[in-house]
Formats: structure tokens, C-alpha cells, sequence
């Protein structure tokens, strides 16, 4: 898996949060905020854009974790836009324990 592979799969996952609703997926870029003012997603969306990317993350052999201190900072965290999120799932892969 590279960064492209890792964007996108999120942005498939953002896909299936929406359940194939055409007009939200073609708004959504890599700076798409996922938290604050202009979030592609509402809080149970970003749950469920969570809970899909664990069941991908299990696909591709390794575990997800979302749920760190620092995933919701503003400033640093991954929610901070798509392509955050994408950046720290590609990193979590790549430093999966074998």
C-alpha cells in the first residue's frame, strides 16, 4: 500500500458513509475537514467512517486505532481533514508489527 492506495480507500469508506449519495462524494477532497465548521461528516458519520476503516485495516493485516488523545487536537489530529486521516492510516500501516 502506498499514500494514494491509503487516500483512496478512505475516500471509498467516505463513499459507503454515504451510502452512494453522488452529490455529497463529488464535494469531498483531500482538505475536506472531518471535524469543526464544513465537516464532510456529522459525528455518527465519522463513527461509522471509523468503524469501515477497521474492517479495511483488518483486511489489509493490520488494526486501526482511532481512538488516540491526539486524534481529535485541531491542529495535529487526524480528523483534521481527509487527507490527515488518509496520511494516518497509511501510517499505521506502515508501521504494522509483522
Amino acid at each position: 500500500m502506498d499514500k494514494s492506495k491509503a487516500l483512496n480507500i478512505v475516500l471509498e469508506a467516505i463513499g459507503e458513509v454515504y451510502d452512494d449519495d453522488e452529490a455529497k462524494i463529488t464535494n469531498v477532497e483531500p482538505a475536506t475537514p472531518l471535524v469543526g465548521t464544513n465537516a464532510a461528516l456529522d459525528s455518527m458519520g465519522l463513527v461509522q467512517l471509523c468503524l469501515l476503516l477497521e474492517d479495511k485495516a483488518s483486511d489489509s493485516g493490520f488494526s486501526f486505532d482511532w481512538t488516540s488523545d491526539a486524534a481529535m487536537s485541531k491542529s495535529r489530529g487526524m480528523y483534521r481533514s481527509v487527507d490527515a486521516l488518509a496520511d494516518e492510516f497509511y501510517s499505521q500501516y506502515s508501521n504494522k508489527k509483522p
